[in-house]
């Protein structure tokens, strides 16, 4: 069976040509809010050196946290302005987190209620209310990382939260041979995703979000359907082998989640950050990604 992976590749490990070399690999991935001391041109020139296509994660409406609000706080500044009726609940750490907000102020978000524990910058922010509307797509991250793509010739890119044709089309407007993968992360992006396919790019069902955003766990299995029915090559990322994280010996759930992402017609999966992180993780997933798709054979 012809299974890759692409891997979330921490710029500075020094793993990365082992991990660039292993048979699976098929792409490497830059998850552009990872802090770096280089600028954007300098660390795509480092990451290009490893010899796989190098695949860069621009954020676009994706909500982020911006700064550190620690506790005990009333306000989280969020990564662009929204709209949002309110009160409304937001989720934090994938989902598992839920607050109350009691109003919105541009992109600040007037807690109700919340953790007891510092929330830090990065994280990601869901709110899944049909009300909500993000002013702006491209950060000024974004839009650094794609001058520096344009300056060096680099073309393949990964869009988060794509709902809209005007999403990849803003990309293409600053860099017009993007090569885009959309990925598919709300319930909006499904709707795009049925009614597009991959006339504007390949899909991906990025499950991390994904799964938050469609409510009730159990509807994750008919998202991941629909992504895979609106483009036979899509892609599938995040979730994957994550047990490996926490223990040497991976979780039965994880090998029939995988064998259950195979059977529907993935063959591209994107490891996230959780088992790329170290280098013994990262060799073992590939490793068994490799195995469970033998038993297909």
């Amino acid at each position: 069976m012809n299974v890759c992976a692409i891997v979330t590749a921490p710029p500075y490990a020094n793993y990365l040509q082992e991990a660039a070399d292993h048979p699976l690999v098929c792409g490497f991935r830059l998850n552009t809010v990872m802090p770096l001391r280089h600028t954007p041109t300098e660390i795509l020139e480092r990451m290009q050196a490893y010899g796989q296509p190098l695949w860069v994660d621009l954020k676009g409406r994706q909500l982020r946290v911006v700064g550190a609000a620690i506790p005990p706080y009333s306000e989280v500044r969020l990564s662009h302005p929204i709209k949002v009726k309110t009160p409304v609940d937001a989720y934090f750490s994938d989902g598992t987190e839920r607050v109350r907000v009691a109003a919105v102020d541009g992109d600040r978000l007037i807690l109700a209620d919340g953790p007891r524990r510092l929330i830090g910058p990065g994280e990601s922010v869901n709110i899944i209310h049909p009300s909500l509307q993000i002013e702006d797509t491209l950060t000024e991250t974004d839009r650094a990382y794609l001058e520096a793509m344009r300056t060096i010739g680099l073309k393949q890119i990964m869009l988060s939260y794509v709902e809209k044709p005007e999403d990849a089309e803003e990309v293409r407007e600053l860099l017009p041979n993007a090569e885009i993968l959309l990925k598919i992360e709300t319930r909006p992006g499904l709707a795009y995703a049925q009614e597009y396919g991959n006339q504007h790019g390949h899909l991906m069902a990025a499950r991390g979000d994904l799964f938050v955003e469609v409510e009730r766990p159990h509807k994750i299995v008919g998202a991941l359907k629909q992504v895979i029915q609106a483009d036979p090559e899509a892609v599938v990322a995040s979730r994957i082998f994550d047990s490996l994280a926490f223990h040497p010996v991976p979780a039965s759930a994880d090998i029939g989640d995988a064998a259950f992402l195979l059977s529907l017609g993935y063959r591209t999966f994107m490891f996230g950050d959780a088992i790329c992180l170290q280098r013994d993780t990262l060799i073992e997933a590939l490793n068994l990604l490799a195995a469970v798709a033998e038993e297909f054979d």
